[in-house]
């Protein structure tokens, strides 16, 4: 499927048209309406730039439906966007391209969200009978379609959404499951009715009939080492609550079970994974804009972490197109350990400067410097390996690669917090700034 832009007002020429784009992805297609021009023409002229509460009722049903469809279908990532009047999202199969663009086109043109209901009615899986009580097995191509194994992974993360305990096992062409609910989730929905409205209790005192399925035994305990157990009894305590973590991804909310903070994670902390396809003649590569694109590849792979980290709008090396060369020379250092990059700085060379007194941390000076210095643009070093050093040693590559001293670096603006500390051990007395 190619990418496409559709416009859905008259005139296509006017720069407030409304257009609907089409993009392609591995698992997926993103139909995005983008309304921003015309939401910022409309401004002006006192309307309101806010969506009716019955059409984004009708969006987020559709989308909701559209992700549990795909993630159904196996999809083991996650998914990013945003909310506002601006640009309106949908992720659909492939084969629901053509039906979200209509929903959207008559949702935005006629007012008209049935299509939008309809298109949620379409993709609507039966996860509240997947999840019904009881000990049974779902047949592959006539309960569900999907891969078994990746129709359990789904139904775990829809259990878990509920405060069930699914007991399921995934076999060749079935997927057998028992979903029982634990005490400690009944406990806190009887509690706190407000926070789950339209709950009902289905699994507690539940016993299976004569004619169920018996899951048949493949190894394991022969006694059940639970029974008779008295449930665990909880107390509440006041902990901090966290909403990130120090990677930059966020801690709540994920679709897939935490996997991709956990891969995120990974390799924030250790280091992004060198591929094997490339081959280092000593730790430090240093990659420009003229280097094979494996090299730059790397480069704004490795931009990810710390633009995540931090979140930065945009990666600090972005140039995958065909070798080009710079007029500032931008390049990118590459510190490799364990097979993996530990540490980046990105940085190019220009000649517009002030200096910065770090004894009395004074504002900047007033007179410009116009000598031609290396500016870092930014550093990152993996989590393990942070107060170690690798910092310093990257800006001092830098510097001898440049031919100049350390002192003479010259530090793009604002300066971090952690930036500024390795400035002071660099160089104590100040630094330059850009």
């Amino acid at each position: 499927m190619t990418e496409r832009c559709i416009y859905i007002d008259p005139d296509p020429r006017d720069p407030r048209a409304r257009k609907i784009d089409v993009r392609a992805s591995q698992w997926y297609a993103t139909v995005v309406l983008d309304r921003d021009e015309y939401v910022y023409a409309s401004a002006p002229r006192g309307q309101s730039p806010e969506l009716p509460d019955t059409y984004t009722e009708a969006v987020d049903r559709a989308c909701n439906a559209s992700m549990d469809r795909i993630f159904y279908d196996g999809y083991p990532g996650g998914f990013f966007w945003g909310r506002g009047p601006s640009r309106i999202t949908l992720f659909a199969q492939f084969s629901q391209v053509e039906a979200a663009v209509e929903a959207l086109r008559a949702a935005e043109l006629d007012q008209d969200y049935t299509k939008l209901h309809a298109f949620a009615d379409s993709l609507a899986l039966p996860i509240d009978d997947w999840l019904a009580p009881g000990e049974r097995e779902l047949v592959r191509g006539i309960d569900f379609h999907a891969p078994p194994s990746a129709f359990l992974r789904f139904l775990r993360h829809k259990a878990k959404a509920q405060g069930l305990r699914l007991n399921g096992r995934a076999t060749a062409g079935s997927v057998w499951v028992r979903p029982t609910l634990p005490f400690f989730q009944k406990e806190i929905r009887e509690r706190f009715p407000e926070q789950h409205p339209g709950w009902v209790d289905r699994w507690t005192g539940y016993v299976d009939s004569d004619a169920a399925p018996i899951r048949p035994w493949v190894g394991g305990r022969e006694h059940n080492l639970s029974y008779g157990a008295k449930p665990v009894q909880f107390r509440m305590k006041k902990i901090p609550e966290l909403d990130s973590c120090r990677c930059g991804m966020r801690l709540q909310g994920a679709q897939d079970d935490g996997q991709a903070h956990a891969t995120h994670h990974m390799a924030w902390e250790f280091g992004v994974r060198v591929p094997k396809s490339l081959m280092w003649l000593s730790n430090l590569a240093v990659v420009t804009t003229e280097s094979p694109i494996s090299w730059r590849k790397l480069a704004y792979k490795v931009a990810r972490w710390p633009q995540v980290e931090n979140h930065y709008d945009f990666r600090s090396w972005s140039h995958l197109d065909e070798p080009e060369q710079t007029s500032d020379n931008l390049r990118a250092y590459l510190l490799q350990a364990n097979d993996c990059v530990i540490g980046y700085l990105a940085a190019h060379d220009t000649n517009e400067h002030r200096r910065w007194d770090l004894v009395r941390e004074s504002r900047y000076a007033e007179g410009e410097d116009i000598t031609l210095r290396p500016r870092i643009n930014l550093i990152w070093v993996a989590g393990s390996y942070r107060l170690q050093g690798i910092g310093g040693a990257l800006v001092r590559a830098l510097a001898d690669d440049f031919g100049c001293g350390i002192t003479d670096v010259s530090w793009s603006t604002p300066v971090s917090d952690a930036g500024l500390r390795l400035a002071q051990r660099l160089s104590p007395e100040g630094v330059w700034v850009s």
